[in-house]
């Protein structure tokens, strides 16, 4: 029998507190999963920092990827299935797309790419296509099925149905992601009526479509988004761990520039440094190998990285206060001499953190970012766009909420055995008491 076609002489499944079983019968799932491509996302969390806030959140990438799998499989193989809209022969591809969506991720994902400037994205079709484990078992479904892969990835694939079960506005990704990390971080704030959403759910040539009466269903998934970014993905202390994540790994890079001598060479880092990074460099990293990093940095010569990378590991964090960068720019002119009179350089110490979510919007053509909206499916098969029949939908759409806090080391400020009046000129700025 042909590899594509394979199944495993028995179901294999793994135990999931979401969905409470994974399934897996097809030859290819199971053999992806057993790449060492796919088990390093056992390495690295899901939720990156948020473990210091939210302390159950230690859950990995690996558990969320074969979360959207599962997802999926129910979708092809439940409610697809037979129907005239959904071409069978996409079923491998979009199950394979779902289980490799996360595939490209690196430790502590965010930070490391707006540091480095990477892309998780880029690393994903790279692992796919490149010299790898996981493109040895794709090649052998055939020659140009890595290619598809990497393309519905990269939204890219010519049939966008398969594209919009994996990235739409009410995919996989998010329907395991948002019931995965409420159910770590111990929140009520994501759980919504799945079995639902799935039922009502009706393939059409270019997307997924919800019939009219999943409405409320869907008004629910997405408020339950809307919580989960303000007060899970956006919580300050969260915020407050990555911006010394992200200031340690700044850092590194500038010491780095300046011919640093570190007491233990960091070898992981320097194709990062240099931001010339292999695919076989990209895939030794992992949190366990940063976290090491950190650990031996606590002891370095250099003040600022050690003391940022024992507040790191410590959970020593910045505190914050309100901030509007727009009418408070002088205060942060201010407050950036003061720090420097005070021997506390702003550059690390005095930073100014932004959030920003858009939890619905509609096509507008020409717009950066253009999102598909999410269609309903009425009764006389008229498709109309979720927000013009959803008063609750209608008051979000479109409105991005930003958010804006400013982060500093309180212990510093309140250390007056130096620079006394300097710093509580700045306790006085910042209204501590």
């Amino acid at each position: 029998m042909e590899y594509a076609k394979q199944k495993l002489h028995e179901e294999k499944v793994f135990k999931d507190p979401v969905h409470r079983y994974v399934h897996v019968r097809d030859r290819v799932i199971w053999d992806l999963i057993g790449t060492k491509e796919f088990q390093r996302l056992r390495r690295i969390r899901q939720l990156g920092t948020t473990y210091l806030t939210f302390h159950g959140a230690e859950h990995s990438r690996f558990n969320h990827s074969l979360g959207v799998y599962e997802i999926i499989r129910r979708i092809v193989d439940d409610v697809f299935a037979g129907r005239p809209e959904w071409n069978q022969d996409d079923r491998l591809l979009s199950l394979c797309a779902a289980l490799l969506h996360d595939l490209g991720h690196g430790p502590f994902s965010h930070s490391f790419e707006k540091v480095f400037h990477l892309d998780h994205e880029h690393f994903t079709q790279a692992i796919i296509l490149g010299d790898t484990e996981v493109n040895e078992v794709l090649r052998k479904v055939g020659p140009d099925f890595p290619k598809h892969v990497a393309e519905v990835i990269a939204k890219t694939y010519k049939n966008k149905l398969v594209v919009s079960l994996i990235s739409s506005q009410i995919d996989a990704d998010r329907m395991d992601y948002l019931q995965r990390d409420a159910y770590f971080t111990g929140v009520s704030y994501g759980h919504f009526d799945m079995e639902r959403i799935l039922r009502v759910m009706r393939p059409r040539e270019d997307q997924v479509v919800i019939k009219q009466s999943g409405m409320h269903a869907v008004e629910d998934y997405i408020m339950s988004r809307y919580q989960m970014y303000w007060q899970v993905y956006f919580h300050p202390v969260t915020r407050s761990a990555e911006v010394i994540l992200t200031k340690i790994l700044h850092r590194a890079k500038e010491l780095h520039e300046e011919f640093y001598s570190f007491k233990l060479d960091p070898v992981h880092f320097y194709s990062l440094f240099e931001e010339e990074v292999s695919l076989q460099d990209y895939l030794k990293l992992d949190e366990a190998v940063i976290m090491y990093y950190f650990q031996i940095w606590q002891e370095e010569e250099d003040p600022i990285l050690r003391d940022l990378c024992e507040r790191f590991m410590n959970r020593n964090l910045f505190k914050y206060v309100e901030f509007d960068p727009a009418k408070e720019y002088k205060k942060h002119s201010e407050l950036e001499v003061l720090f420097k009179k005070a021997g506390i350089d702003p550059d690390y110490y005095l930073v100014v953190d932004s959030s920003s979510d858009l939890p619905y919007d509609f096509y507008r053509p020409g717009e950066e970012e253009e999102r598909l909206p999410i269609h309903l499916l009425m009764r006389n098969d008229e498709l109309r766009e979720l927000s013009r029949q959803s008063d609750i939908v209608d008051s979000i759409s479109g409105k991005r909420r930003t958010d804006h806090k400013l982060y500093y080391p309180v212990d510093l400020l309140y250390d007056e055995s130096t620079k006394k009046n300097i710093k509580r000129q700045i306790r006085t700025i910042l209204e501590l008491t």
